[in-house]
């Protein structure tokens, strides 16, 4: 047992952090998007969306970001073209979650965990606008590429960031860095 204590005590911190900050984003989603009197998006999730048409729109691009009337997400619409939908899993919030359950699993110092979390959150989430707003403008140039770029190529890049700062973690800042 004992030469299994980090392995239980990684475990033990991942899920418990997971599911803490799970719990608190399904409350906060029951209390911030709506299917009742029309639908509603999270602010958060709506917030994305905004963010996108104002990368987009930064490149000359007419792009509108509507409530859709039908469901719970946002039309992204180009040059009167509905192309894309911004739904509660595009909005990064799940992977910034699980981001920061790793890095409370292989914590360093508090200082360090939080700090590192908020930047690496920042990070993630900067990354996510950026990269709907690319994948939107390319679903507009190449629409017969949106199966490859929405299905592999865009979450390679949001994985792959991921999987960078756990990297940079891991071997910068948690206590497992020399060992």
């Amino acid at each position: 047992m004992r030469k299994y204590k980090n392995i239980i005590i990684f475990l033990s911190k991942f899920f418990l952090t997971y599911f803490i900050l799970v719990q608190m984003y399904a409350l906060y989603l029951q209390n911030s998007q709506s299917k009742e009197d029309g639908f509603k998006v999270a602010s958060i999730t709506a917030l994305v969306a905004k963010q996108t048409t104002q990368v987009l729109s930064l490149f000359n691009y007419n792009v509108e970001a509507i409530q859709h009337t039908e469901e719970l997400s946002v039309k992204l619409i180009i040059e009167q073209v509905y192309l894309a939908r911004v739904i509660e899993g595009c909005n990064s919030i799940s992977v910034i979650i699980l981001f920061i359950a790793f890095i409370v699993a292989f914590s360093g110092s508090i200082k360090a965990t939080i700090l590192f979390s908020l930047f690496g959150g920042g990070v993630i989430y900067t990354i996510n606008v950026l990269r709907i707003s690319l994948l939107t403008a390319m679903m507009y140039k190449y629409p017969e590429k949106q199966a490859l770029l929405h299905d592999l190529v865009f979450p390679a890049i949001i994985y792959g960031t991921v999987l960078l700062l756990w990297i940079v973690w891991v071997n910068k800042f948690s206590k497992f860095k020399n060992e």
